[in-house]
């Protein structure tokens, strides 16, 4: 999978020595007498609704990075809108950004940006989602099958930790539209399936839920539990998912008798771990992956090679793009200080009313 070829915008800037905008052939060489074209990043994050991860983590530390480094930058979201998004990526390729860095609503959208952007000659990466059968020279994210693994694994042990007998194991998948929602379910999927061929397990509803959608969510659970209602684990594919199956259970009187996994640690979810209403979530530390795309970014806007080290198969285009993926974490009840411990969430957020006598027995403080 992870045979290795130059990506063509790669071999471009070994072979210009830089990466320059649409009509700017002066710009790569501030000795060559032409104006220096001066390193610009866009950013173009998907939603807030989906994750609260996009506002509260990846901006912030995007932000940091590109401070740091003093370069400009642009960092908008399109907040699930997919003709916003194309507007966005438009006024960023002809306001002069020479790296555009993209959280693609979709392979179909992302493509149509990716497209118009290498095009103008800005070099770009795709952050967290691979774009199918796009064209970005480089992609930034987490083994994204490791963080299903997880996932079906810590379903595994939450139900064997309860005894379970042949449990009815519903799966909460998230966009379909989304690669990385694929990726997962392959993952999780490569876990369960052993379980169901072998009959310890028997497979109920398996369903995605449009756009990660939370309210979207709670009906699909709601029409799974009224079909199965034996449904004695729930394989969410995010936190967000997760809480709208814990909160249908809870009209039945079933939250923390049915475990239901997660992803993304985010502060409902560790909350909802610490109550005992969901039994695992996965942590992918934001500041890390934001770090690592931050940095070829700004190399790139400098006019440098990006440096990877991995490769991954974009299936639909029929190519390798270079990649940096970065490792996830379990988290249970046992390790929920962990997550503080990295900074990711803080005790004021996590511990507030009844929950400060949990993060205490959690040893957070």
């Amino acid at each position: 999978m992870r045979r290795g070829i130059l990506s063509l915008l790669a071999v471009g800037v070994l072979a210009t020595g830089g990466l320059t905008a649409c009509g700017d052939d002066k710009a790569a060489d501030p000795g060559s007498g032409g104006n220096a074209k001066k390193p610009k990043i866009g950013v173009i994050l998907p939603d807030s609704k989906s994750s609260a991860r996009w506002e509260t983590a990846d901006r912030k530390y995007l932000e940091a990075a590109f401070k740091t480094a003093g370069v400009d930058y642009d960092i908008q979201n399109a907040q699930n809108d997919k003709a916003a998004f194309q507007t966005i990526a438009e006024q960023m390729i002809t306001g002069g950004v020479n790296v555009l860095m993209i959280v693609n609503l979709d392979s179909g959208t992302g493509k149509a940006v990716l497209d118009k952007a290498k095009a103008a000659g800005v070099a770009t990466i795709d952050y967290d989602r691979l774009t199918l059968g796009g064209s970005a020279a480089y992609y930034v994210s987490f083994d994204n099958v490791a963080v299903g693994k997880l996932q079906g694994e810590g379903l595994v042990k939450c139900l064997t930790d309860a005894k379970a007998t042949k449990p009815v194991i519903a799966e909460l998948n998230g966009s379909q539209t989304d690669n990385n929602a694929t990726l997962f379910k392959q993952g999780y999927d490569g876990v369960l399936k052993a379980k169901y061929d072998s009959a310890e397990y028997v497979k109920g509803p398996d369903q995605w839920v449009a756009e990660w959608d939370n309210t979207t969510a709670g009906t699909v659970f709601e029409q799974m539990l009224t079909s199965t209602p034996n449904i004695a684990g729930v394989l969410a594919a995010n936190d967000g998912l997760g809480n709208a199956a814990i909160n249908i259970l809870k009209k039945q009187k079933l939250n923390g008798k049915v475990p239901v996994t997660g992803q993304d640690a985010t502060v409902q979810g560790l909350q909802n771990i610490l109550n005992g209403d969901q039994c695992m979530t996965v942590y992918k530390a934001v500041k890390q992956e934001a770090d690592a795309a931050a940095k070829l970014a700004i190399g790139l806007a400098k006019g440098e090679k990006g440096a990877t080290s991995q490769k991954v198969t974009d299936p639909e285009g029929k190519r390798e793009v270079d990649a940096v993926l970065l490792t996830p974490k379990s988290i249970t009840k046992d390790n929920v200080k962990d997550v503080v411990d990295d900074g990711y969430v803080t005790v004021a957020e996590l511990c507030t009313g009844d929950f400060a006598a949990k993060c205490a027995t959690a040893g957070i403080k």
